[in-house]
């Protein structure tokens, strides 16, 4: 019998950097199902409308997507990949239309604030923010403005039968997004039946402690006497308390490592919040 096709959510309009993730992250046999939002991504997964979800964490460059980490806490699926995509940004218009006839130039304001360089050496266009790259290309190829322009992937201008009047304008070629692959919790297969393999693996998980000195340098000891890297920490404020904080944690091992359990057996006993949002192979 023929395997069904995995429906796989994103935000954005097809050609947004985020499907390309989803090709990295599972193949090309897919279903892509764009989402406006990111929570309503969350919920296409809530709701079964698709089976797998990818979400960008964090840039190089804009640093971290804060919404995406409060959504990790509100919908509970776990994190089961990562993958990096390197952000090339192009500036696209209609077939035919010239670079000298741009005047406006669409696309997301995090795109138009990484090709400021661009914008600098042609002061004249004028930059106007919109909800999506990939979308900005299809809306100047739906509506065929008059000397507009937009700012997106090489994949949304073939997707939208585009031409890339300028290449590569981003300011920093080291400009990438990683993203995090989400499945429902039922869908995950328990961490013993999955094969270590050769590579690193990650744990990401949150916490929080009572605010009183000492109590972060406490709670990361718990790592540090165990020599377990943490490759990243990230602090967002904590609802409904002011100036306290919940803290993301990427840490590099696998959950089953017997360190890794001592570890956060520790940590639960300084915690007065603890959750594993996933573990999963470390992304190139």
């Amino acid at each position: 019998m023929k395997k069904k096709t995995e429906r796989v959510s994103f935000q954005g309009e097809k050609g947004a950097f985020s499907q390309q993730a989803a090709l990295q992250l599972l193949g090309p046999a897919i279903e892509v199902v764009p989402c406006q939002r990111f929570d309503d991504l969350f919920r296409s997964l809530e709701n079964r409308t698709a089976g797998a979800a990818v979400v960008p964490i964090e840039n190089t460059l804009h640093g971290s997507v804060h919404e995406n980490y409060d959504h990790l806490l509100r919908f509970e699926f776990p994190i089961v990949a990562e993958t990096s995509v390197r952000i090339v940004h192009n500036l696209i218009a209609p077939p035919g239309v010239p670079f000298r006839a741009v005047r406006r130039v669409y696309s997301h304001p995090v795109a138009l604030n990484q090709c400021l360089k661009f914008f600098e050496r042609y002061p004249e266009l004028v930059r106007e923010p919109f909800y999506d790259t990939a979308g900005s290309v299809k809306m100047v190829m739906e509506e065929r403005p008059e000397g507009v322009a937009a700012i997106a992937s090489s994949v949304a201008a073939g997707i939208y039968g585009g031409a890339i009047l300028k290449s590569s304008i981003e300011d920093d070629r080291q400009n990438f997004t990683r993203f995090f692959l989400l499945r429902r919790p039922e869908d995950v297969p328990p961490l013993a039946k999955v094969p270590a393999g050769k590579g690193k693996w990650k744990t990401s998980l949150v916490f929080t402690l009572k605010n009183m000195p000492g109590s972060l340098f406490r709670a990361l000891g718990a790592f540090a006497l165990r020599d377990i890297n943490l490759a990243k920490i990230e602090s967002r404020p904590l609802r409904g308390k002011p100036w306290e904080y919940l803290f993301y944690v990427d840490l590099i091992g696998r959950l089953d490592e017997p360190r890794l359990n001592n570890a956060l057996g520790h940590l639960g006993e300084l915690a007065d919040f603890l959750r594993v949002l996933g573990c999963y192979p470390q992304g190139a």
